[in-house]
């Protein structure tokens, strides 16, 4: 069973989270939160394999929240659910450490595969975010040559700071214009050269060397 917390401020719409998603048979919804902080609070009491978290609340947005939780409970994943796809909440929400990002109008086996994913230690976006982030991407200046560390190659160093962006193996291949096969071999070698067994402890290590956001 993945363990779900649902937060937003939202009551009604909370309430109809937690209802869809009980419906699943591989999810137990453990509570819902009004805010960030009572999602805190509800994870200090008995912790949970993801949050499906707002953005826009009171008292403690989902930014902050998102945060804590990846500070506080790294085996906790974020997934992102919100009404905004602007570029700065969706960078916001992945340096804090989301690992999915949907809109509210994700049907419930998009949500279900996130949830999923999420668990399982994938990232995961929805159609129009990927589409932001790609031409995100795009728009990014040039950065003037470094010197990689650990004997990183160039591309093996971009792949990291892809998943320090939080894109899945397919949009790093979508990104890249490789295979999924090519994504995961440079992964494989990025990560034994870099001595990190995930992609939470990848995110770290390129954010700490400057290869991330």
């Amino acid at each position: 069973m993945i363990t779900v917390v649902v937060v937003d401020d939202q009551q009604l719409m909370r309430e109809g989270l937690a209802a869809l998603l009980g419906m699943l048979g591989d999810v137990e919804v453990l509570g819902t939160a009004a805010d960030g902080r009572q999602a805190l609070d509800l994870l200090a009491a008995r912790p949970a394999d993801v949050v499906l978290m707002d953005l826009r609340m009171p008292v403690m947005d989902g930014v902050e929240a998102t945060r804590r939780i990846v500070r506080d409970h790294p085996g906790t994943a974020v997934v992102v659910l919100t009404t905004y796809t602007d570029d700065e909440s969706i960078v916001q929400a992945l340096r804090a450490g989301a690992r999915g990002y949907l809109t509210k109008d994700a049907g419930r086996a998009e949500m279900a595969a996130a949830l999923r994913s999420a668990a399982a230690g994938q990232s995961t976006f929805d159609a129009k975010v990927s589409d932001r982030l790609v031409a995100a991407l795009d728009r990014l200046p040039p950065r003037p040559p470094i010197t990689l560390p650990d004997g990183l190659t160039a591309r093996e160093a971009e792949v990291l700071g892809l998943i320090a962006r939080g894109l899945s193996n397919q949009e790093i291949a979508g990104v890249l214009f490789i295979g999924e096969a090519t994504v995961k071999t440079h992964i494989n070698n990025a990560f034994a050269k870099i001595h990190v067994r995930n992609r939470v402890e990848a995110t770290r290590y390129a954010a700490d060397h400057g290869l991330g956001l």
